[in-house]
């Protein structure tokens, strides 16, 4: 069998802390849980990582990997013929930690079983086990007008639970959630209690919703504040002009576009972004939309402009 290397699997150096170990774990986790990634090798992925957090967030276990990793190093690093030596165990005693699940990893590497399956068993056997339910994350998508104004909403989640026999297995379930006013991308929402089930008793852990926006025809969305493509006539824009302008929680307002204005010039309306402690801007981003020469009059008025700014070249900063 192959011998994991649990910290490449999380991307962290042996010398790592164990607040680095769950930082490591809950950033891959939201990448490649099967209901958040779209990477093929997601489910496969999700495995390797459960497993690495399993031993690297566990003081004991972590210990006697290292251990083994140390023996195995003064051996020779093996490529695949791996077979755990003699008495590596001895000394340790493993055990679920409470806030990880039951005694079982029917999803992990021959490796895992091998090493840490029979003893963890002795070690759970040994103890009355109570835990809470692990957490779970997921990702969900939500309109900009229900991010604006809060909603409630029923999704459908990709999740594992346990079995009566505690064997996990996939199922998809439906959850009611209110998505609070000013929601905003990257956001969690916490369901309490959707996580895994508890064990001895112990309350079942939480699911934890990561927010995001979908594409808006309208608006884009940073953090809170949204920007928006304001299209302006030659005349609006040379001139100045007062033009109207949809707000994202309905309604108008009415802004002021300077003199001599410029593609690309970005207007702000304070506090007019996306709701919280500091409100979000809005910022209008000036486009100059041409009116199309398709009639007398119009090709007309652009030979007349065309005369009276002969002067103008607008490649002169080109050398040409």
């Amino acid at each position: 069998m192959e011998f994991k290397d649990y910290y490449s699997a999380l991307g962290i150096e042996r010398t790592a802390s164990d607040d680095e170990v769950r930082k490591a774990y809950r950033k891959l986790a939201r990448k490649y849980h099967p209901d958040v990634s779209k990477e093929p090798d997601a489910e496969q992925r999700m495995r390797d990582i459960n497993e690495a957090k399993d031993v690297l967030g566990d003081k004991e276990k972590r210990a006697a990997y290292d251990a083994l990793a140390d023996r195995v190093a003064r051996g020779g690093r093996p490529d695949g013929d791996f077979q755990p030596p003699p008495g590596w165990d001895t000394g340790f005693e493993f055990h679920r930690g409470p806030r990880q699940g039951p005694a079982d990893h029917a999803d992990f590497s021959e490796f895992f079983s091998s090493m840490f399956g029979e003893a963890e068993r002795r070690g759970a056997a040994r103890q009355n086990f109570r835990a809470r339910g692990e957490d779970h994350h997921a990702a969900i998508e939500i309109a900009l007008e229900d991010a604006i104004g809060g909603a409630e909403r029923e999704i459908s989640l990709r999740s594992q639970v346990l079995d009566a026999q505690g064997q996990p297995r996939w199922e998809t379930r439906t959850l009611s959630v209110k998505i609070p006013p000013g929601v905003h991308p990257g956001q969690f929402i916490r369901l309490a209690g959707q996580g895994l089930p508890g064990h001895g008793g112990e309350p079942a852990g939480d699911l934890y919703l990561e927010v995001r926006i979908a594409p808006h025809k309208l608006y884009r969305v940073e953090a809170r504040d949204l920007y928006m493509t304001l299209p302006v006539t030659p005349t609006e824009a040379a001139l100045g002009a007062q033009v109207e302008v949809p707000l994202p929680g309905g309604g108008a307002v009415e802004v002021t576009v300077p003199k001599q204005a410029k593609s690309g010039l970005k207007l702000r309306l304070k506090g007019r972004g996306l709701a919280g402690k500091t409100p979000g801007d809005l910022y209008l981003l000036l486009d100059i939309a041409l009116p199309p020469a398709d009639s007398e009059a119009a090709r007309n008025a652009y030979e007349a402009l065309a005369q009276a700014s002969a002067s103008f070249n607008p490649r002169q900063h080109l050398g040409v």
